[in-house]
């Protein structure tokens, strides 16, 4: 540890945190966040439905005509009930064969079986109605009072109009998070900021699913604050400051407010030499809580999933003292992931 502590070639990249400095740290990769994809914006659909591969259609055709081929003297309406649109995206119609119909609307299907019927029946016409399939819906799993399989009313169908299907998020959730599963993408946003803001308010697409859960995401908090545990993110953007609160402050007769420490590990891809990321995987963060420059850095210092925040004894007079610290200190944060997980 005194070794790595004296070396001039540090495994540990400590950054005294300032206002000064704090565009530069702000702007380094985000870490921590598993499924950070964005989330796609709003956009309006048409508001009627598309005909898929699995919808069922019931048709009625209505022929007045003497000597029908279709209907009969005593009943002038032939209903079709539960035809499935299949593979080919067709449905048969008994004298015209196959009629493709996937991809329209009702009321196109209706006036495309309508027009296939006038060679056989001039006067006839047609009555369709559509029950939508599994390709023609989206799931909502969990977190909701309802959750399940819901058929697409319109091309419209948004995201909070689903929830709000589903019977809403359920209050007991802390932290709630929204993931959209599209493909083999996996979006997710906060409930709070999907509630906020309406160009959150994703469009969905047939097949989607919306899972809704409660964060998971902690940071871990050490040393002489009120306590020594993972403590979970109320909310997505927490601040040093906010932390520290969360952890039940520094204790009066223990803490050294000079020597708040953050330690963070970042991905080897996301090291750079430029000062536009860090140059080492493990970064220790300090923040003298002393000063007013220091008290403004820690709250506008965003804390990142599987932070550790350390809250120092005594203080650290120089920033080699922090490397005999944090050696231990990451390990121990392992330590308590491994455990949690």
């Amino acid at each position: 540890m005194l070794r790595e502590a004296n070396s001039s070639t540090p495994t540990f990249e400590v950054v005294p945190v300032t206002r000064a400095n704090m565009p530069m740290v702000a702007s380094w990769p985000r870490t921590g966040w598993e499924n950070d994809f964005g989330w796609p914006g709003t956009s309006n659909g048409s508001n009627v439905n598309v005909i898929q591969t699995g919808d069922k259609v019931d048709i009625v055709i209505w022929d007045s005509q003497e000597n029908s081929l279709i209907t009969s003297a005593t009943e002038k309406a032939a209903p079709l009930s539960g035809v499935e649109v299949g593979a080919n995206g067709a449905v048969f119609v008994p004298y015209v064969g196959q009629v493709y119909i996937r991809g329209m609307s009702p009321d196109e299907a209706r006036g495309k079986i309508q027009s296939e019927l006038v060679q056989i029946a001039p006067s006839a016409q047609v009555q369709l109605s559509l029950t939508q399939g599994r390709a023609n819906s989206v799931e909502l799993v969990g977190g909701v009072e309802e959750p399940g399989a819901f058929p697409m009313p319109s091309r419209n169908y948004k995201v909070l109009g689903l929830i709000a299907d589903g019977g809403g998020i359920l209050p007991t959730l802390r932290n709630p998070r929204v993931r959209l599963i599209r493909g083999g993408t996996t979006y997710e946003t906060s409930a709070d900021s999907l509630l906020a803001n309406g160009e959150r308010n994703a469009l969905l697409m047939p097949g989607d699913t919306v899972i809704i859960q409660q964060d998971n995401h902690s940071f871990t908090a050490l040393g002489a604050a009120g306590s020594e545990d993972l403590v979970y993110f109320p909310k997505d953007n927490l601040s040093a400051m906010e932390a520290v609160t969360l952890m039940g402050g520094l204790q009066d007769s223990r803490a050294d407010p000079k020597g708040v420490l953050v330690l963070r590990e970042y991905p080897v891809r996301a090291l750079r030499s430029d000062g536009s990321a860090p140059s080492m995987q493990q970064v220790v963060f300090t923040f003298d809580l002393t000063s007013t420059d220091g008290l403004f850095a820690a709250k506008q210092f965003r804390i990142n999933p599987s932070d550790t925040v350390y809250a120092t004894e005594s203080p650290i007079p120089a920033a080699s003292s922090v490397l005999s610290l944090v050696g231990t200190t990451f390990g121990i944060t392992r330590q308590v992931q491994n455990l949690d997980n």
